[in-house]
């Protein structure tokens, strides 16, 4: 029961979400019309550059429910995943490239299939280390710091992700 009232809650705020957008754009529109329409169309450009990603996530998305059985994904990704899973979930967020919110739908699908949220947050927080930009701050900054930003950084992670699996677990065990 809880389950069902926290899913319709998630779908009621999209909707509030949504008019409360479309509120505030009508109300630019009546205060400032170019303003809206500037803006509008910003918009649609934004959604014109994330609409490919987007639809290579579902796609992703769309062959992992269909190939994927979940409790293969609770296996690599959850309760049971040990030290695998925090690899998993650190290279995954390093070698993960593109704007954060991309990811959002895919990582929600890992945790309804069971994946721990200690792990998607480490997923997250790894995905600061961006290995393009590596050679560059090596550059600048030294191998030494680079490695060991690098270092820090994968730690942060992994102890962020443990922190939100021990909060969860006192959560369900009050």
């Amino acid at each position: 029961m809880k389950k069902t009232s926290q899913k319709n809650s998630m779908n009621r705020s999209g909707w509030v979400m949504l008019a409360i957008v479309a509120l505030l754009y009508l109300l630019t529109f009546l205060l400032d019309p170019s303003s809206a329409k500037a803006s509008a169309l910003a918009a649609l450009k934004t959604l014109k550059m994330i609409a490919p990603i987007l639809l290579i996530v579902f796609f992703i998305m769309a062959l992992l429910d269909t190939f994927i059985n979940p409790k293969n994904i609770a296996k690599h990704l959850g309760e049971e995943s040990g030290l695998k899973g925090w690899i998993i979930a650190l290279t995954g967020g390093i070698l993960s490239h593109g704007p954060g919110y991309i990811w959002y739908p895919m990582l929600n699908d890992f945790r309804k299939h069971g994946a721990r949220d200690g792990l998607i947050v480490a997923f997250l927080y790894a995905r600061s280390i961006k290995l393009p930009w590596l050679p560059l701050m090596i550059s600048y900054f030294g191998p030494t710091f680079t490695i060991l930003l690098t270092f820090f950084v994968l730690l942060g992670a992994w102890l962020q992700g443990v922190i939100v699996d021990i909060f969860n677990a006192q959560k369900s065990n009050p």
